[in-house]
């Protein structure tokens, strides 16, 4: 149970209390977004408060834009990270190989210290959300489903995110959910159509990655990320300096860019996954 009694210190109303606990549950990764909290009564119980010290915390968080109310009654955690980073990006990358190594340059930097964050702070559900992601991953390749294939490696890398417990580098990523499931399209374009072959090789850099962070090595970890992205920006940069692809025409991956399963907000993505 993630909720324990809250007692107000000295000249801190109760209800402020109630809101610094609920606020260090969602940094803590404890609450996440989209999560419904418990009804009132059942919450009150569980804190150890009135329901009106309760209901006045809540209120508060709801006017800071930390909940929402839900239809039908009850507060959820809002998604204070939902994605600023759209269309206008989205649609360069969709055209541009310059711009999809742009993204990929800014996802080293990021990918590389979730993964040394992720070595230290895994948590045995953090790992079984990445084996999972890699099953996944796995399981559309054989099915040659792209878009799902491309899903589910960004899936991962927003697992790796999560693993960290760093709620600033969590919600950069998922800020940015959206982009990075293109940039994940993309390059997957390149290397398998263009390159061909590198299926076994992506696989490998994800089980790399995962596997350092299972054995608690930050430095492998990081070296692992360091290496997948490098691999990755390699690609592009190299089809970007030789024209041999025009990334609007992705339907030989056995889907088309402008689905809007890639093209949506990743809200309903980002419930815990990458």
């Amino acid at each position: 149970m993630v909720f324990r009694t809250v007692h107000a210190p000295l000249r801190l109303k109760l209800s402020d209390a109630i809101c610094a606990h609920l606020e260090e549950l969602i940094v803590e990764g404890k609450l996440k977004p989209g999560e419904s909290l418990p009804s009132e009564r059942d919450l009150a119980k569980r804190l150890g408060v009135s329901r009106p010290s309760l209901r006045e915390a809540l209120l508060k968080l709801e006017a800071r834009g930390i909940l929402q109310v839900k239809r039908g009654g009850g507060f959820a955690i809002n998604d204070v990270s939902a994605p600023t980073i759209t269309d206008p990006l989205v649609h360069l990358i969709h055209r541009h190989p310059r711009a999809a190594a742009d993204v990929l340059e800014v996802r080293h930097g990021i990918e590389a210290v979730t993964a040394v964050f992720a070595a230290q702070r895994a948590t045995a559900a953090d790992v079984k959300k990445l084996r999972q992601a890699l099953a996944v991953i796995d399981a559309r390749g054989r099915d040659s489903d792209a878009l799902g294939e491309a899903e589910a490696d960004a899936e991962f890398h927003l697992a790796v995110a999560e693993a960290s417990h760093n709620v600033a580098l969590v919600h950069i990523v998922r800020s940015i959910f959206n982009l990075l499931r293109k940039s994940v399209y993309y390059s997957r374009i390149i290397l398998i159509r263009e390159q061909g072959g590198n299926r076994d090789l992506l696989r490998g850099q994800h089980r790399a990655i995962m596997d350092a962070i299972v054995a608690r090595d930050p430095e492998a970890a990081r070296a692992a990320a360091n290496l997948h992205l490098s691999f990755l920006l390699a690609s592009v940069r190299e089809v970007k300096s030789k024209n041999k692809v025009d990334l609007t025409e992705a339907g030989s991956l056995g889907g088309h860019p402008h689905d809007g399963r890639i093209r949506k907000a990743s809200k309903t993505s980002v419930k815990g996954a990458a």
